[in-house]
This record gives structure tokens, sequence and C-alpha cells, in this order.
């Protein structure tokens, strides 16, 4: 008995850790570091790890900074439960202050640190220092210094493609990226290139940010689209435009207190447009017979289910294509088989990944056929071939011969190739019991049954289908009225786009990233107050949703949202306690909540 309950206890102390284990997040190290900073104002650099540390952190040589202060460590933690499933989080952040020591574009090195017997780096970061800030005209207007601070290269779309000139078939990656030297940017409408002449593949990316350095300036790089596209014609194909509209929230200091300028946010709009790209595509050249379309690299391997079967058995001889290129425009390979196989329907099964270098993985074709004739037979090798890019030529690959060995299947049904038997005493008899003669003589026919067509049962389900098919009418103009009202649209979706931004938010509250947090904040309040109301972002100021919710009868809730927003403005630029972001967090959500109660009234 004592020994099957220190098994138990051993058992529940095992899935406890197993829960703990499971419940912990991946262990990650990252470095975070303002993009800009300038010559005469020192900023911070925080190296971030969500574990305990075992050491000491290894930081870099910060060539080309004086460190003023650091490392500083600071450590928050967290457990949740959730669905009867734990969660817990560990934040421990280090922290240098740092002053340039030049102007220009630096790489502050890697840092590493060793946890859980693991050691860790960070991603080499990149720096801009600017001169210092210039004073601002102060005769300008608060709007036109927030338009004047977005330079014209600040935002930057471009359509980077792996090839200019490919053959036929040959995959062309092209990934759509947004470039940004501004915080706080929204897409307010975006379109696409149609692709013409290509068949294109959209492949599942991180959107980023990742930090580039291009034309000597660095950005923040977000990725908008990949896709893989496979030209279906030769010649030269143009990649049309994208097209993007940018809006970037740009705080800006214009109204003074005792204790100093209280910012306000303006949005500034950009139209930011790609430059059409040339594809030169070149035809293929003369091909083998076999070659059925594949462009790429690939290998081919078989299976046959059986080598030796008795007479009227069924088997499956499987090809397996395997590789990268346009996997998914490869058609089976011919197989010829003997007179005497019945070759049934092809089936295929795929396995197939989009990647940056084309589709990954294989195509698999089953060939079932049934033997009739006992005898040695060879199947005569499957050819396929496929045209290599990288070589500029033809590659054929086949199958070695395959002998199958038919034998007597035991029930005196299978002969010989080429014998015809004759039928048994017992089919005779059994035919001669199925004939039956036809009656001579004039015919007498009549209908048993009353036919449906004109009686009443028709004319029912006449008038039942004239019916059903108005309703569905009315419904599907309703529906198509409806779609095609946008502000309708944008309306009800609104909601639901304000709770996915809350719990993105919610998302960055739990992991301490403040800035993150209030950014992911005023985007969920102002995309909510754009759509509910069908006000461009752009357009959207406090005062015009003053103006709009008074007109509403929600004054009360116009003056709750407008008093979050500024408290999450002015929290972007100043330090905060994770109560404050709790805080913030319960109020953004209370004030929209509050105002779809008060226009539903």
């Amino acid at each position: 008995m004592k020994a099957i309950f220190r098994k138990i206890v051993t058992l529940s102390l095992l899935l406890c850790t197993a829960l703990v284990a499971w419940g912990e997040e991946k262990i990650s190290f990252k470095a975070d570091a303002p993009m800009i900073v300038s010559m005469s104002e020192p900023f911070r650099i925080n190296f971030e790890l969500n574990a305990k540390p075992d050491s000491d952190i290894d930081a870099p040589s910060f060539e080309n900074f004086d460190v003023l202060a650091g490392p500083q460590t600071s450590t928050s933690s967290s457990i949740q439960w959730i669905n009867g499933q734990r969660s817990s989080s560990v934040s421990y952040t280090i922290t240098y202050v740092l002053m340039p020591q030049k102007i220009g574009t630096f790489t502050i090195g890697a840092a590493s640190i060793e946890a859980k017997k693991k050691r860790y780096s960070t991603q080499p970061i990149a720096i801009e220092v600017r001169e210092g800030r210039q004073e601002s005209n102060p005769n300008e207007s608060a709007e036109s210094r927030a338009t004047n601070t977005i330079q014209k290269d600040d935002l930057l779309l471009r359509f980077e493609v792996s090839k200019k000139s490919v053959y036929k078939g040959e995959p062309v990656r092209a990934l759509l990226r947004l470039y940004s030297r501004v915080d706080n940017i929204q897409a307010e409408q975006s379109k696409l290139p149609a692709f013409n002449g290509f068949w294109s593949q959209q492949v599942e990316i991180e959107q980023g940010p990742f930090r580039e350095v291009v034309n000597g300036k660095i950005y923040n790089a977000y990725n908008i689209a990949e896709y893989l596209l496979y030209p279906q014609k030769d010649g030269v194909i143009t990649i049309e435009p994208a097209e993007m509209t940018i809006v970037a929230q740009v705080v800006v200091q214009i109204r003074q207190t005792m204790f100093g300028g209280i910012p306000e946010a303006y949005n500034v709009r950009r139209e930011l447009k790609t430059a059409p790209i040339n594809i030169n595509v070149k035809p293929l050249p003369p091909a083998p017979a076999s070659f059925t379309g594949a462009v790429g690299r690939y290998t081919l391997s078989h299976n046959l289910t059986a080598t030796k079967v008795p007479a009227n058995s069924a088997v499956t001889l499987q090809l397996k294509i395997s590789g990268t290129g346009n996997l998914k425009f490869i058609n089976a390979p011919t197989l010829s088989l003997p007179t005497s196989f019945d070759l049934y329907e092809v089936k295929s099964e795929e396995n197939i990944e989009d990647r940056a270098s084309g589709s990954v993985g294989y195509r698999r074709f089953d060939y079932p056929f049934i033997v009739r004739a006992e005898g040695v037979y060879d199947i005569e090798p499957v050819e396929f071939t496929y045209f290599d890019a990288d070589k500029g030529r033809y590659t054929t690959l086949a199958t070695p011969p395959i002998k199958i060995e038919v034998t007597p299947d035991g029930s005196a049904t299978a002969a010989p190739q080429g014998i015809v038997t004759a039928p048994a005493r017992e089919d005779v008899r059994l035919l001669g019991e199925d004939i039956r003669f036809i009656k001579l003589g004039k015919s007498n026919l009549r209908a048993e049954v009353t036919p449906f067509v004109l009686s009443q049962g028709y004319w029912l389900t006449i008038l039942v289908l004239i019916v059903a098919a108005i309703i569905a009418y009315c419904i599907v103009r309703k529906y198509l009225r409806d779609r095609s009202n946008v502000v309708l649209v944008k309306g009800k979706r609104a909601n639901k786009m304000a709770v996915k931004r809350f719990r993105i938010a919610e998302k960055y509250k739990r992991e301490q990233d403040r800035r993150a947090f209030y950014e992911e904040m005023l985007r969920a309040m102002w995309g909510y107050l754009s759509d509910r109301f069908n006000i461009p972002v752009a357009d959207l100021t406090r005062e015009v949703v003053r103006e709009v919710l008074s007109a509403r009868g929600a004054a009360i809730e116009a003056e709750n949202i407008i008093a979050v927003i500024a408290r999450c403005e002015e929290a972007q630029y100043s330090p905060a306690a994770s109560a404050a972001m709790e805080e913030i967090y319960e109020e953004g959500v209370d004030a929209v909540s509050k105002i779809e109660s008060a226009i539903k009234k």
C-alpha cells in the first residue's frame, strides 16, 4: 500500500513539474533602443530577458558611445490561471544610459547572458545619431510643425523581387515592404497589383518590425505581403505599382502650462507608391516527350505494393516526386502497362509548403491496376523530366525496370495470357435459367401509376419554389445592399476591431511593454471612432469627436474617451507604472462600451 502511495505522489509531482514547464514562455533575449537619437541628448538601451539569469550580462563595447550609467537591473513577474491552465512570465531588464560621441549611423554589438544553463545573445542593433534638435518657428502652426516633422524619405514603400530574369514557370519571390522612420503609423487603405501574367500564391511571413539600414539611414521595416509568382507566359511581364496611404500620428508641444508644454497629436497622411517592375521571362527550350511542366529541382522514388501476386489481384505503383519549384503544376507521369493489366484512375496526394525559394515538398501519384493473366511481366521504366532553371537544361529521372510475377488465383477464373477457357457446365445451366422468352402478339400496356406532371402535387411544388425564389431574392438583395453600404459595414465591424486591438494591448500590458501598449490603445480608440462614425483617421480630432458624439446624445462619453486618449498620449513620453497601464486599459474599454450603449439607445 505504501509503495502504491509513493508512486502516486511521484507521478503527481512529475505532472506538476511538467505543467509548470509547459506553462513557461520560451526564453528570449533582445535589445531595445531608440532608432534615432540626438547628438546632445542621452538615451537608454534595454536588454530584456524573460527568465532568471544565471550570470551577469556580457555587454557589448558600446563603441562610439559613452556609458553614463548602468547596468541597472529591474525585475517583474506574473502568474495567471486561465481556464485551468497556468501561465507564468518573468522579465529581467538591464538598462544602460548612453551618450553619442559623434554624428553618424552606428551598430551596437550583441550582448549575451546565461539562463537555465544555456547562453543567449541579442541581435546587433543599429542607431542613427543626428544633430541636436532645431528650434521651431514660433509663428508656425502646430499642425504645420507636425507635417514638416515627417521628411520625404521617412516613409518608403518598396516591392523587392528575388529575380528579374527567369524562365517560364520558375518562381519569383516578391516582397512588399514598408520602411518607416516614424512612430505610431497606421495604414488607411492599400491597393495591391493584380499580377497579370503570373499565377500568384501568398506566403505567410513575419510582419516585423525589423530594423534595417537603407541608404545610410535606419528604418523600421514592416513586411506587408509576400508572394510566389509563377510566370505563365514568356516575354516581359510588368508588376504594377502597389499603393498605400499611411497615417502617422505626430505629437508636438503646443500648450504651455506652469509644468511645461502639453503634447497634442496630429494625423499626417502620406500617399506611397512603388515603382513598376519588369520581369523578363525566357521561354523554355524544346522539351522531351516526358516533360510535363516541372521547373525546379526534384528527385523521383517509387514503390510497388507487391511483386508477386495471384491473378485478378489489385496492385498499386506509387511515384513520389520531391523537391523545390512549381510542384503544384506537376502532372502525373505516363505509365505503360501490359495489355492484360487494367489501369484505373490515378490518385494524387501532396504535402507542399510555400517558401521564399518556391514550393517545397512532394507530390505522390498512385497508379492502381489489376493483373488478369498469370505470367512474368516487365513494367517499363517511368520517366519524369524537369527543367533545371539554374543549369538551364532538362534533367530526366526514371524508375528502374520493374518485374511482377502473376500466379494462378486458385479459383479457376484466371487463364494464361492469350488462352480463352470454356465456361463450366454449372455456368451454362445457370445462364439457361436466366433467359426469359419474349411474348409474341399485340401488347396491351397501361400505366399503373398516375403521372406526377400536371397533378395537384406538381402545381403545389411549383408554387412553393416560386415563393422560395422570391424570399431568396429579397434576402440576397438586402445582403448586397448592406455590403455596398461602406458606412454600415465599417460601423458593424467597429466594436469587433476595437476588441481585437484591446486584446493586443492587454498582451503588451502583461509583458510590461509600455510603448507598445500605449500605441495599441491609441490605435484601438482612434480606429474605433473612425470605423464607427465613418470618419477618416486623418480627419479625426478631439473637436470632431466632441461634435459627433454630442449630436448623438453622448457628450459625457465623448469627454471620457478623449480623457483616456490624452492620458495615453502623455504616458508615451513619460514614465508610468504597471498599475497606470491597468487603469488606462480598463478606462479605455469602459469608454468604448459606454459609447456603444449610448448610441444604441
